[in-house]
């Protein structure tokens, strides 16, 4: 079974060829397979980050430099994210990614990368204590919906407004609990707001209230504030800074003894 898993495509093009229109698609035995792939991603994803804990998934462009403020902002968001017992979860590439994983990386709580094969841009940053390796958006997606409590999103391209409209939608339709949508940059988030309550809310498309689903804020520590409303809200625990700093340097300690004993 596992020889016949692996022999389909490799991960670039596996999700190109299950969602090829069954008109073009050639014969294949190959099709029930790939099932069991996707149910394989899926129990390793879950098996992964069911022990993760309260987390927070942060959203933004691949392309944001590291000079950049944006970049800067995400990773003292995340960095404080994690230093009051929050796990921060990204994508697990560059840019943002790597700004929010970069900030969360060693402060105190998990730093996590949902990778993705892309023909571009994408490729795992270094600042991961857990990294999945997806071959399917939506496999990556439920793991995002799925552990966490709240979303972060930055300025970004189709990737970020794919995200953030995924979860509205999830939200507005009752499907995930109403989990705090945080859109960071008022000047790129805004210009979006006033479009949708002119036209969307205006031509009766959306409810009057679900604007109300999202807020915007311009500072990491805004982020904070409202995660940590959102986690005392639903009864949320964040992690003990206290133990977890204790099973690190438990940790440490039984690594160092474990390369002693190995330079004898």
């Amino acid at each position: 079974m596992r020889r016949a898993i692996n022999n389909l495509k490799p991960s670039g093009h596996a999700e190109k060829e299950l969602l090829r229109h069954e008109a073009e698609r050639p014969q294949m035995h190959s099709e029930s397979w790939r099932v069991l792939r996707i149910q394989s991603e899926v129990v390793d994803g879950f098996e992964a980050l069911r022990e993760l804990g309260p987390a927070v998934s942060i959203f933004g462009s691949a392309r944001t430099p590291e000079d950049h403020p944006l970049y800067q902002s995400a990773q003292e968001a995340a960095r404080l994210l994690s230093q009051h017992g929050f796990a921060v979860v990204t994508g697990g590439g560059p840019g943002i990614m790597a700004a929010a994983n970069r900030g969360a990386y060693k402060a105190g709580s998990p730093s996590v990368g949902l990778n993705i094969e892309l023909p571009f841009e994408q490729h795992p940053n270094p600042y991961q204590d857990i990294s999945l390796e997806n071959r399917y958006f939506f496999v990556r997606k439920l793991n995002f919906v799925k552990f966490s409590f709240a979303f972060v999103y930055f300025p970004g391209g189709f990737g970020t407004f794919d995200e953030f409209f995924e979860v509205a939608t999830l939200v507005q339709t009752g499907k995930i609990e109403p989990f705090p949508l945080i859109l960071v940059g008022k000047h790129f988030w805004g210009p979006l707001v006033e479009w949708m309550k002119e036209h969307m809310v205006g031509g009766s498309y959306i409810h009057s209230a679900d604007p109300e689903l999202f807020r915007i804020v311009d500072t990491p520590q805004e982020v904070l504030a409202l995660v940590k409303h959102a986690a005392k809200a639903q009864g949320i625990r964040p992690r003990d800074m206290a133990k977890a700093k204790a099973a690190a340097k438990a940790q440490a300690k039984t690594e160092a003894a474990a390369k002693t004993k190995a330079r004898r």
